[in-house]
């Protein structure tokens, strides 16, 4: 069951589509748009497990289903696992930017790369540039990008992420698929962490987690984690596993 809004919104639910995680189901969402939000109302939404996409706000609701679990790593007690660790020694050279999001031609081709090369899209999904600043350039709350470039200065990596007080979130990573070799999922991921951990932003938070799709199973690698559970706590990734299984 879908945990209530923090606050007073008009949620649509959207129709029914086949479910981008788990072949043979159907998902279900309910969402809405905003222009401008306050962070800590931003922060309430992401605890009531909401996410966001561009300007809309959203919340799986599919009947008979709650596979799609937020998972967030608690900064101060993460420790990088042998192959995280492995990961940042491998980009150790590269250079890291913060700015606001902008997107630039050299950003729409390297996410047209990714979009065909890493999920197998077509050119046609790939989307025009509009679509791309819908997707992920346009906020409600403060982003940030951070773009990853090799020494010789080639755009390698870009993530957009939101920042609020208590979290750094973590809305979309897109990155060459030449490159796939260097882990830059993984290594941005930890690259976010430690940026936390210097701005003393408690909490990272992951996405949803599902424990049947192959491709979400690395979000659980960032350990200890938590996830958040029906009654609105968050708990540990391991504790909440074993009350899924007993509830």
């Amino acid at each position: 069951m879908a945990l209530p809004p923090p606050v007073k919104v008009r949620l649509t639910t959207l129709p029914v589509h086949a479910c981008n995680y788990l072949p043979g189901r159907v998902a279900t969402t309910r969402a809405f748009r905003v222009d401008r939000m306050a962070a800590p109302v931003y922060q309430k939404f992401m605890d009531a497990g909401f996410r966001r996409s561009g300007t809309i706000v959203y919340q799986p609701v599919c009947e008979g289903c709650s596979a799609c679990v937020p998972i967030r790593v608690p900064v101060d007690r993460f420790t990088p696992s042998k192959s995280q660790r492995r990961a940042v020694k491998h980009n150790s050279d590269l250079s890291i930017s913060e700015s606001n999001p902008a997107l630039t031609d050299e950003k729409l081709d390297l996410y047209r790369r990714y979009v065909t090369g890493w999920h197998g899209k077509d050119g046609t999904e790939a989307g025009d540039r509009a679509s791309l600043e819908e997707f992920l350039y346009q906020s409600p709350v403060r982003t940030i990008e951070f773009c990853y470039r090799t020494p010789a200065g080639k755009l390698i990596g870009v993530g957009i992420c939101d920042h609020c007080d208590q979290s750094l979130s973590s809305v979309y990573f897109y990155f060459d698929p030449a490159e796939s070799k260097l882990s830059l999922g993984t290594f941005s991921a930890v690259h976010e962490i430690e940026w936390c951990r210097q701005a003393g932003v408690p909490y990272l938070y992951l996405g949803y987690w599902i424990a049947g799709c192959d491709t979400m199973q690395y979000k659980a690698r960032f350990r200890p984690a938590e996830i958040l559970q029906n009654d609105g706590i968050w708990r540990d990734l391991d504790e909440g596993l074993e009350s899924i299984k007993s509830g």
